[in-house]
């Protein structure tokens, strides 16, 4: 038996794991309980939560690399048991050979200094084109591509003018993201991640890995928020999941914030409401509630949070919160960027609050205010205003005009941005009447646009 696991016996990992068969567990929690019961590494833990030797899985590694051609790992038993107690450390490619199968990230089978965890950006692309080749549909290709963005442990050599030219494409398509529908919109962020890694090569200095790790960061943010305004949730967690680990990644303190506290937005819309209180908060503590726009963009995203949990007290304090470090982190950089927080964003924020909270008027006020700050090019926030406007007038027992303007927003929206998340907020205007009133025909008529395929009107 592994000699970190004899101080317990054989039979120890053997109970835990048919323990953990036994309620339903993952494998991932298997390991961990291994893990910490037996005092072994993640990555032996791995093995054990599957009831694997090392022959096993070596033999399963080396199979799994053959497609690697002359390059590929082969791997042994004493080389994986050396691994799995810390005597050395498998190259990058190894690791990532583990990743895929053990299908757990690097952090999660133990790996994550800098040294282990260099690699950001994807070998996405080999998913990508290999998906186009077998005629693999979109969804694998984006499941493809998101497990790669976590599992690639090549670093990159790249020169200072490469990323810059890689950084403007992605501001361009962070200005783009902001009036593009997010089906195509992830066609071309995906591409952009598929640059990556054609920059990608066995060594990077430090500073370009930073730089990677930020853009990828950045990319998969949007992805993630794409595949949420399609209704696409598990993998727009997902792809938030990935983000957060390429911030953390950067060690870009503002950055390691900011996807937390956009991360808040897939909780808001679809639950748990608590995670998304937690989130922001995360967000703020990253910062110490040093004024920035990021931590006025945490507390705006808590403060809305907490008004739809009910709790209208916390929901202004945060609300005060957030308008102090508004103000005192001065513009909220260019409004034509995806990644900023400029006033009308603030808006949107404080009109989410307010709405949930029942004060009608002011969120009124604050809608109008920021309805006129958006261009006529744009995407879905102007009509997620109407829609909270919508939510103010059923709020005030208005049902004619709640359902008339909620149509209204719906039916002018293009067909491309009638996403899910549109609707589902739709939705909340009719949960917001009065019961008795949600048989009568404002009412059924809203229920009939909802129901419409997008572009039928």
């Amino acid at each position: 038996m592994d000699r970190d696991v004899r101080a317990h016996g054989p039979s120890c990992a053997r109970r835990l794991r048919a323990q953990g068969t036994a309620d339903g567990q993952t494998l991932q929690e298997i390991a961990e309980s291994i893990h910490r019961h037996c005092s072994v590494s993640l990555l032996r833990a791995h093995r054990l939560a599957r009831g694997l030797t090392l022959k096993d899985v070596a033999g399963n590694l080396r199979n799994l690399g053959a497609s690697y051609g002359e390059s590929a790992p082969k791997p042994d038993p004493i080389q994986l048991g050396y691994w799995e107690t810390g005597k050395n450390h498998p190259k990058p490619v190894t690791v990532g050979l583990l990743c895929s199968f053990y299908e757990s990230t690097p952090e999660e089978i133990g790996f994550t200094s800098a040294a282990a965890i260099q690699t950001l950006a994807l070998s996405a692309v080999s998913g990508i084109q290999a998906g186009s080749t077998a005629g693999a549909s979109f969804v694998q290709r984006l499941d493809s591509a998101r497990r790669e963005v976590d599992r690639t442990l090549a670093s990159a050599s790249v020169s200072p003018a490469q990323l810059d030219l890689l950084d403007e494409r992605i501001v361009l398509a962070r200005q783009q993201y902001l009036y593009t529908p997010p089906a195509p919109m992830l066609e071309t962020l995906l591409g952009l991640l598929a640059d990556v890694e054609d920059l990608a090569g066995d060594r990077q200095p430090a500073a370009a890995q930073v730089r990677l790790s930020e853009l990828t960061a950045i990319l998969s943010t949007l992805v993630a928020d794409a595949l949420m305004k399609l209704g696409d949730l598990d993998r727009s967690q997902a792809w938030y999941s990935t983000a957060r680990a390429a911030a953390d990644d950067s060690g870009n303190v503002e950055l390691r914030a900011r996807v937390r506290a956009q991360a808040a937005m897939l909780p808001f819309y679809y639950g748990p409401l608590e995670v998304a209180v937690t989130l922001t908060r995360e967000a703020r503590m990253i910062t110490r509630g040093r004024p920035s726009v990021t931590t006025a963009f945490a507390a705006a995203a808590e403060a809305r949070a907490l008004a739809k949990l009910g709790d209208g007290y916390k929901a202004q304090r945060a609300l005060r919160l957030a308008a102090d470090l508004f103000e005192q982190s001065g513009p909220g950089g260019d409004a034509d960027d995806a990644f900023s927080f400029p006033e009308r964003r603030f808006l949107l924020y404080r009109s989410g609050a307010l709405t949930a909270i029942g004060d009608t008027t002011e969120a009124r006020r604050v809608q109008a205010q920021a309805l006129g700050l958006y261009p006529t090019q744009t995407g879905i926030d102007p009509a997620l205003l109407q829609l909270e406007t919508a939510i103010c007038c059923a709020l005030d027992r208005l049902p004619s005009d709640a359902c008339d303007l909620a149509g209204s927003a719906i039916l002018a929206i293009r067909p491309a941005h009638q996403t899910p998340i549109l609707r589902a907020r739709a939705r909340e205007v009719i949960r917001a009447l009065p019961t008795p009133t949600r048989s009568s025909r404002p009412v059924r008529e809203l229920r009939e646009i909802l129901a419409l395929p997008p572009g039928a009107m």
